[in-house]
């Protein structure tokens, strides 16, 4: 599998649109582990270019339960790497961050304020 590590820079905006669930093996239900052993998660993030208008969705796995996500929050994607794999004749490309934090509330834009006077 190659990886293929991925510019955050160049997202204008990343956010939680699926919060945080465990990485289920489908045949077992167990949950999957990395390969320390730590239980693997899985978050939907919304991420869109900065040049481009249309978001796409992608599902990002991390090692270990993200704390403090939730659904329309900002997120930070620490390392973030795209995955290309394939499998039985099926491939696609995964995501995997080292990990999914709370991020920063964006700035409103000041209220402009309707001329007048005063009352």
């Amino acid at each position: 599998m190659q990886r293929i590590p991925v510019d955050v820079a160049r997202l204008g905006s990343l956010m939680c649109v699926v919060p945080p669930e465990p990485r289920v093996n489908q045949e077992t239900g167990q949950i999957r582990t990395d390969a320390d052993g730590t239980e693997t998660w899985v978050v939907g993030v919304s991420v869109r270019q900065l040049d481009r208008r249309r978001a796409d969705v992608i599902e990002v796995t991390v090692s270990g339960e993200p704390k403090g996500i939730t659904e329309g929050m900002r997120v930070i994607l620490n390392d973030l790497v795209a995955v290309a794999w394939e499998i039985d004749g099926r491939k696609g490309t995964s995501f995997r961050a080292s990990a999914v934090l709370p991020g920063a509330a964006p700035v409103a834009p000041p209220v402009k304020q309707r001329g007048g006077g005063e009352s």
